[in-house]
This record gives structure tokens, C-alpha cells and sequence, in this order.
């Protein structure tokens, strides 16, 4: 069923089936709650969710209290997040906000359920559902429609200006869901400017946008939009590498966001300069790649180093039997000669020239004795 045309018993239906539903409903009884922003979006998509976020005209931090559950609490902001058993809910009073200049973080005041959902990106992230009867939509700003037509929306003209990092919201959501620009908020878009925003905000949000399933087609468009800097052969570099973190040797490596925010960065210079070099044995493969932090490694194996998947799976695990006790009960004297002859019998142990115990002592106080 198209979003726009949910009846209120499909919608009742919907509400019902979220875990934790119930325990919500018990802890807001006499409350004006709300689920609002993404939940509800998806919740009209009908995809799953780990997540529920919940407005209230109320105090919501006395309300996550009585969920239960491990509990963060921001008082000051009338804001709680508790966690029941792997779901998450965030709650907060009904703010208003207004923003002093373009790119300022907003000033945020008490507000109503209508102040707080105009305070939002997008129409399809500006509609609530109520916990208690009557179950309906809350939909100010036609994002039901919107949701059905896939578009993504500016509630009003300023809305790139008040917040930039928006524009980069823009792109996540576009590449998660499949979404366009709708033609108004195209151009509002294509004038934001990330410079009237702290370099810490961007980063953030360049972070949440490296976190999607759909990071590289969420980069891209921001390319394409003129946000951010990118080449052709970094977008395909990022994809390349967002597919090589999901499968061995490489998972767990390092992490989307890291690769993306260096990407968007350009600050890839090491990888690049890792990936211009051929390494002619194990040993020297792993004196070229120790010792360099996940991002980088990826990123060189993306522009095209194949030699560091022996690397990940194989050559940096290598392990010595003996240890510099070993040396120095061997009458090595304690100093560089210790770190020395360990180095060479790595070296020598990775590209299969000893073996064993005995073999690697050898060549250790063979090395160790060279001046």
C-alpha cells in the first residue's frame, strides 16, 4: 500500500507489531506521545527498525525512567535514550528552534508537537503517529505524499541555510532509500554551504553518511551534488572498498566510515603512495604495510595493491617461537643487537627461509652479531 493511502486500521496494525509498543504505551498513558521522524517513515515503508523515536509534551526523561531498561539522560536538554532488550528509544520533549545565523547550532526552546515536527529535515521525516487512541498520521507538511512519489523535501526555503549538513543528510537518505530531489529543494541543495559549519559537524555527519549500507552511492551523489570534491576514480575506489570490507580477509579491518571520511577528505596520500609499491617478498610486503592503520591499507587495495590481501589474511599474523629472553640467555647483550636479530629472523621466517624454533634462534644471533 502506497504511504500516502494507509487507512488508520493498516496504520493501527503497524503501530501495534513494533517491539516494544506496549511497554511505550504503559510508561506514556495520560501523555500526549508520539512516535515521529524516521520511525514513522519507515514504519510507512514498512521496513524494519532497531530504533523508535518517541516526542512527548511532557517530561521525557521521567518517562524513560519508567521503561526501565539502562538509561542516558540529558536533563538539561529534556532528552533520554534507554536501551530494552536491543531495542533503543529516544525520547524528547516537543522543542521549537530557531537558528541565530546560517550554519549556528539552533537556539531550542519548549514547544508543541507542530513546533517540534517543523523543526525537521525533510517532509518524510516530519510526520507522527500518536501511542495512545485514536491512532492517525500527523502529517503538516505532505510527507505521506512525498513518501509515495520517493521524494526528498525542505520544509521551507532556509532550511540548507539554518543547517548545511543537511544537504549531506540528503544524500544518505537518497542512496538508503532510492529517493530523488524534489526540484525546489534540488537547487536549495546545490547552494548549501558546508564552510558556515564546524569542521566537527561535517565530520559527523560525513560519518553517518560512511556508516550506510549505500556509502558509496551516498558519496557519489554527494559529488555529483558539488558538496564534497570527488573524482569518478574515488567513487569507484570507494565502492571497491566498501565491498571489500564485507567479506574476508578484510572484515573488521577497518570501517566504512573511516574509508569514506578519508575519501571525502582526500586524504588518501598514504594509501596512495602504499599502492604505487610492488613488493618483491612477504618480509618486504610487511615492512611497507606495518604498522598502518586499517583506513589506509583498504583504501591502498582499492586503487589496485592485490598484494595486501596476503598481507591481511596471512603475512602480518606471522609470529616468531622465540622472544628476546631467548637472545639474551643466548649471551646477546640487551640493546638494538635484541631488536635486530628479531627483526631478521621475522624477515627470514616470512619468506620461507627457516623454519622452526632452532632455525629462527640461528638466524636471530646470526643478525644480532652483525655491527
Amino acid at each position: 500500500m502506497a504511504a500516502a493511502q494507509i487507512d488508520p486500521e493498516s496504520l493501527r496494525a503497524r503501530v501495534d507489531s513494533l517491539a516494544g509498543v506496549e511497554r511505550l504505551r504503559a510508561a506514556t498513558a495520560g501523555l500526549r506521545a508520539h512516535l515521529v521522524g524516521g520511525a514513522v517513515r519507515d514504519l510507512l515503508l514498512g521496513e524494519p527498525r532497531a530504533d523508535l523515536d518517541v516526542v512527548l509534551e511532557g517530561d521525557a526523561v521521567a518517562v524513560a525512567r519508567r521503561l526501565g531498561g539502562e538509561l542516558v539522560a540529558h536533563e538539561r536538554f529534556g532528552t533520554a535514550s534507554a536501551q530494552l532488550d536491543g531495542l533503543t528509544i529516544d525520547l524528547a520533549t516537543a522543542r521549537a528552534e530557531s537558528y541565530p545565523a546560517p550554519g549556528a547550532l539552533p537556539v531550542v526552546r519548549p514547544g508543541s508537537l507542530v513546533d517540534d515536527l517543523a523543526r525537521r529535515d525533510f517532509t518524510v521525516n516530519a510526520m507522527a503517529v500518536p501511542l495512545q487512541d485514536p491512532v492517525r498520521l500527523v502529517d503538516p507538511h505532505g510527507g505521506a505524499a512525498d513518501l509515495g512519489a520517493r521524494l526528498l523535501r525542505v520544509l521551507h526555503p532556509g532550511s540548507f541555510a539554518d543547517d548545511p549538513t543537511r544537504a549531506l543528510r540528503a544524500a544518505r537518505y537518497a542512496a538508503r532509500l532510492g529517493f530523488a530531489l524534489e526540484p525546489e529543494t534540488d537547487a536549495l541543495l546545490r547552494r548549501a554551504e558546508l564552510a558556515t559549519v564546524s569542521s566537527q559537524r561535517v565530520e559527523a555527519e560525513l560519518r553517518r553518511l560512511g556508516a550506510e549500507p549505500e556509502a558509496a552511492r551516498a558519496l557519489e551523489l554527494a559529488g555529483d551534488w558539488a558538496l564534497l570534491e570527488l573524482d569518478d576514480a574515488t567513487v569507484r575506489v570507494a565502492r571497491d572498498v566498501v565491498a571489500l570490507l564485507s567479506a574476508d580477509p578484510w572484515r573488521g579491518v577497518a570501517t566504512q566510515a573511516d574509508v569514506v571520511l578519508a575519501l571525502a577528505r582526500g586524504d588518501v596520500g598514504g594509501a596512495r603512495e602504499l599502492a604505487s609499491r610492488t613488493p618483491s617478498s612477504p618480509a618486504e610486503a610487511v615492512e611497507l604495510a606495518h604498522g598502518l592503520d586499517g583506513a589506509t591499507l583498504a583504501l591502498a587495495r582499492g586503487m589496485g595493491a592485490e598484494w595486501l590481501d596476503r598481507y591481511v589474511g596471512e603475512w602480518r599474523d606471522v609470529r616468531l617461537e622465540i622472544s628476546g629472553s631467548d637472545l639474551l640467555a643466548a649471551g646477546v647483550e640487551e640493546g638494538p643487537a635484541i631488536g635486530r636479530g628479531l627483526r631478521a629472523a621475522l624477515h627470514a621466517k616470512l619468506d620461507g627461509e627457516v623454519s622452526g624454533r632452532d632455525e629462527e634462534l640461528r638466524a636471530a644471533l646470526e643478525a644480532s652479531r652483525v655491527s
